[in-house]
């Protein structure tokens, strides 16, 4: 959707330098970028132009444009698979970000498989580290963006965050947002309704929330680098090896 009046003037009066930072979003819907259109991506392009308007570099991949090999190891071809886009193609975006933010649709009640595939690809660099001796993730920001027409945001929310946190990702306050309809078959977001609206465009509380998120996200992520990241008193690796 449009950003509002509100919105905008949010951005347009923010007097925050967030220069020098950089967000990633992988939409994890399973249509490739030349198929239907992304009703993730609809909502995903919202926080893209908060945060570009407010100066934060960013950049956005559709995980179903790459063939991203399932597992757990930094590169699968070492364990088998014949083509693996994630150690070229991927992963240096994900390692530079300041910012991860992960779309995914909703499908059964849970997440897509996709967004399973790159959790459990961001899990496989999770014991690598940093130049403080910490695990590589820490010092960087994560967040969450859910669109379905079921029930089930804060469920997949929770899963998406908890496993961004337990990997080493700062989660800020109000780190999620989305949408979903009325149960059952029905528009999804963006959708044209009926009456010529577009569904979910009108939902101050979606709006309201990602507004936040965005604004979390940038504020965390800012504050992480001006103090150098994450302070590494006890929480260095090299201490237990």
């Amino acid at each position: 959707m449009p950003l509002n009046d509100l919105q905008k003037r949010l951005v347009a009066d923010n007097a925050t330098d967030f220069t020098g930072l950089n967000a990633l979003f992988v939409n994890t819907t399973l249509k490739p970028g030349n198929g239907a259109p992304s009703h993730t991506q609809d909502l995903v392009d919202d926080s893209i132009a908060i945060m570009k308007g407010c100066g934060i570099e960013t950049l956005c991949l559709r995980a179903a444009d790459f063939r991203i090999a399932f597992g757990v190891s930094p590169d699968m071809r070492e364990e088998g698979a014949e083509i693996d886009d994630w150690p070229e193609k991927i992963w240096p975006k994900v390692r530079e970000a300041d910012i991860l933010v992960i779309g995914s649709p909703i499908w059964l009640g849970e997440e897509s498989s996709i967004c399973r595939v790159i959790i459990e690809r961001l899990y496989a660099h999770s014991g690598q580290r940093n130049e403080k001796g910490q695990y590589v993730y820490y010092g960087k920001v994560g967040g969450t963006i859910i669109t379905g027409n079921e029930d089930g945001i804060k469920h997949v929310a929770k899963t998406v965050l908890y496993s961004l946190q337990h990997i080493g990702y700062a989660i800020p306050p109000q780190a999620d947002c989305g949408w979903i309809g009325e149960a059952g078959p029905g528009p999804s977001y963006g959708d044209e309704t009926e009456d010529g609206r577009r569904a979910g465009y009108d939902s101050v509380f979606t709006r309201r929330n990602l507004t936040f998120m965005t604004f979390n996200l940038m504020h965390m992520a800012r504050m992480l680098r001006q103090s150098g990241g994450l302070p590494d008193y006890g929480n260095q690796t090299t201490e237990w090896d």
